[in-house]
């Protein structure tokens, strides 16, 4: 398990760059936290670190269920399970498929769905009781996929948050 500190949303971006400099298509991250605790603040620092365009808006799909980005290094589809209900609604999406075709999957309330979603990355988001703009991070992984990158994902996600 990796845990650090982001006293901002900056250095919640580059956290998120200092994950997406790790990530490698076919990768599953699982964003979990409270509303409001900053997973799609995360998502734009991802984003943007694998070079996704600022001409595309990176917003929560929570009425559309997923975005797709195509204009950085990889694909990034960008799912919100908030509103599901079921395993069910949640394998419809297709998400491991999606992966597996060379994207980067990131699950907004994913940790509702881990069973059905397989081996990924799973980055809590919890706000600080005592000041807004401080989050608390921990990362830790489902599955061996991570195995080879861990030392190398703690080196960078521990130096972003310095």
């Amino acid at each position: 398990m990796i845990s650090v500190v982001s006293r901002d949303e900056s250095c919640t971006a580059r956290v998120a760059a200092a994950v997406a400099a790790v990530v490698r298509p076919r990768d599953l991250i699982v964003l979990a936290g409270p509303m409001g605790a900053g997973k799609t603040a995360f998502t734009r620092g991802f984003a943007a670190a694998l070079g996704v365009s600022r001409d595309e808006d990176v917003t929560s799909p929570t009425f559309t269920l997923v975005h797709e980005y195509r204009t950085g290094r990889v694909p990034v589809h960008h799912a919100d399970l908030y509103r599901l209900r079921t395993l069910g609604e949640v394998a419809d999406l297709g998400l491991r498929e999606r992966a597996d075709l060379g994207a980067v999957v990131i699950v907004e309330w994913g940790d509702v769905a881990t069973g059905v979603l397989g081996d990924h990355l799973r980055i809590d988001i919890e706000p600080d009781e005592d000041d807004d703009d401080t989050r608390h991070l921990t990362v830790s992984v489902e599955g061996h996929s991570w195995d080879a990158r861990w030392e190398r994902l703690r080196t960078s996600v521990t130096g972003a948050a310095s």
